[in-house]
């Protein structure tokens, strides 16, 4: 499932699955906010949003790259977004750190 929405509510699906399977929902839950945050990273480095022509802009979006990330939870697996010219890794993920340290340190940072 891809959850793309700009006001960033979790869909009422989502809500019933959390409500049905209690914390096993939390993989999930984990993985679609990492990836949006992501996204949302990717488009403030190139300075503009999906499809849309600037002469701001600094770069263009490549796809997404899959990468498992081992947690108390289990493994989850992240797409990360990649950029054609390169020198972008999203902060939420450290480059070349498989633990979960980033992870919660990037849950935690968005909380705040």
């Amino acid at each position: 499932m891809t959850y793309q929405h700009p006001d960033f509510t979790l869909p009422a699906e989502l809500l019933e699955q959390i409500a049905e399977q209690g914390f096993d929902a939390l993989p999930e839950l984990i993985r679609i906010v990492i990836n949006e945050a992501m996204r949302m990273e990717r488009q403030n480095h190139l300075g503009v949003a999906p499809y849309q022509r600037s002469p701001e802009r600094r770069g263009h979006g490549n796809g997404f790259k899959d990468h498992t990330e081992r947690t108390r939870l289990g493994e989850i697996t992240f797409a990360i977004p990649q950029v054609r010219a390169g020198g972008f890794f999203p902060q939420v993920l450290e480059k070349g750190l498989r633990s979960e340290r980033a992870l919660t340190l990037a849950l935690a940072e968005m909380y705040v």
